[in-house]
């Protein structure tokens, strides 16, 4: 994966979190930036970053945009060719290996916006594992997803 495209992927997970169900565009990230870290980045320097007219961040940049996207600023470089974000160790803990799965299962249903919104709410909680589990115990009752689901999107309205 390219540098521009993990600015692209972080300004749509971004804009999932912040619960604008679509990807923040450039703009508000720089209006976000300077309102949360008192400091500045251009537009137009994060679309030259997308857009490949930019290969390489400044370490200035890099640690501003990690910081806000809250990412390691190691992630903000391009992949190096063949390199696979699927490897897995079977040494981490059960947990963690639940919510890593779920942020990759978000990467992959991002145009279903409740999906992912959902699998990246779970991956947030302090115990992924016991969500899964109460949503077996709720699936075993007969009708009751349903009643849940009706009750709850009516107290959201």
């Amino acid at each position: 994966m390219t540098l521009g495209d993990k600015l692209r992927y972080l300004r749509e997970m971004e804009g999932t979190l912040r619960g604008l169900n679509r990807e923040m565009t450039q703009q508000e990230v720089v209006r976000a930036i300077r309102l949360e870290m008192r400091k500045s980045i251009s537009q137009s320097y994060l679309s030259q970053i997308e857009n490949g007219a930019r290969r390489h961040l400044s370490n200035q940049s890099r640690l501003l945009l990690a910081g806000f996207f809250k990412v390691h600023p190691g992630y903000l470089v391009d992949d190096p060719e063949g390199f696979h974000t699927k490897l897995l160790s079977d040494v981490r803990e059960p947990e963690v290996r639940v919510d890593l799965w779920l942020i990759d299962g978000a990467e992959t249903f991002r145009s279903d916006a409740e999906l992912c919104e959902a699998m990246l709410k779970v991956a947030r909680h302090e115990d992924s594992r016991q969500c899964f589990i109460l949503l077996a115990a709720i699936l075993e009752t007969p009708g009751l997803s349903e009643r849940l689901l009706h009750v709850l999107r009516r107290q959201a309205v």
